[in-house]
């Protein structure tokens, strides 16, 4: 009797997981030559470098509402489903087929959104919502875009950093873009400044955030708002690090191995600066319900 109780139970949960195994099938057979080929070309560049990173984090976040998922009962909704998986095969036919990556790549996650809908609805994903936003991070942006929106705040970061070296005695100056320290020339590029480090400061904050789960609804809105301020900040912190490092240590420094380091700083200072932010902010919700009892 128990072996057959243990048997019927092993075919439900086989029957449970064979839909779930097609839809992997399927979508590492329609993108794992999209991620391949981002691997080759532009997840190869420092502009693009955080893309794997936001793959795998997605990867992990769906892992761990996986259980919460499976033990939600067999009610799809595959009226609200097939719009959006047609929607997403669009995106990803014209995508593909057009070259355009924020198509290609996107599709992805109108896709998983529909494979969820399909196989277990609207409360599934409600509760993957966090991951598959999440993912949006690593979509490439068009060119356009990001040339337009890095121009102003690498200028800004630049005169940041100017500011801040010269008023604790460096000798700089600032010319558009380009910093003068000493006898080097500084041009601030995209990786340093550009809006892919902000995009992938603003995903490390929101994960911080998704991690911790405050209780307070304030504490997450302040901290979500100050990410931007904070992410700004990590990149004039990165900038004046390496303009340091060339000026002490000369260009070879600068360019090489340190250069690299100088991402660690970027992404160091960021997440120190996030949890002060938070700590800071723990304080004063604190002390705001202490003030509320009297």
């Amino acid at each position: 009797m128990s072996t057959v109780s243990e048997s019927a139970v092993s075919s439900q949960r086989a029957g449970e997981l064979l839909p779930w195994l097609l839809v992997f099938g399927g979508a590492c057979f329609m993108y794992v030559p999209t991620f391949m080929e981002l691997f080759r070309t532009i997840w190869a560049t420092d502009e693009q470098a955080h893309g794997p990173i936001v793959l795998g984090l997605s990867i992990w976040l769906l892992w761990r509402k996986w259980t919460s998922v499976l033990a939600l009962p067999l009610q799809g909704n595959p009226w609200l489903a097939w719009p959006v998986m047609l929607l997403g095969s669009l995106f990803f036919v014209v995508g593909r087929s057009q070259g355009v990556l924020i198509f290609e790549v996107g599709s992805l996650i109108w896709m998983v959104a529909g494979a969820l809908l399909l196989l277990r609805g609207v409360q599934a994903l409600r509760i993957c919502a966090f991951a598959l936003f999440f993912a949006l991070f690593m979509i490439p942006l068009p060119g356009v875009i990001v040339d337009t929106l890095t121009a102003p705040m690498k200028i800004a970061v630049s005169i940041v950093a100017e500011h801040v070296l010269y008023a604790i005695g460096y000798p700089i100056a600032r010319s558009g873009v380009v910093l003068q320290i000493g006898q080097y020339q500084l041009l601030v590029a995209d990786a340093c400044a550009g809006l892919h480090t902000l995009f992938t400061l603003e995903a490390l904050g929101l994960l911080y955030l998704n991690v911790v789960r405050h209780a307070s609804l304030l504490r997450n809105v302040a901290l979500a708002i100050l990410i931007v301020p904070i992410s700004f900040t990590a990149n004039v912190i990165r900038v004046m690090t390496l303009t340091l490092i060339t000026y002490h240590w000369g260009d070879e420094a600068g360019q090489g191995f340190l250069h690299g380091f100088s991402g660690m700083v970027l992404f160091m200072s960021a997440l120190l600066l996030i949890i002060g932010a938070d700590s800071l902010l723990r304080f004063g919700v604190a002390r705001k319900g202490t003030t509320d009892e009297r």
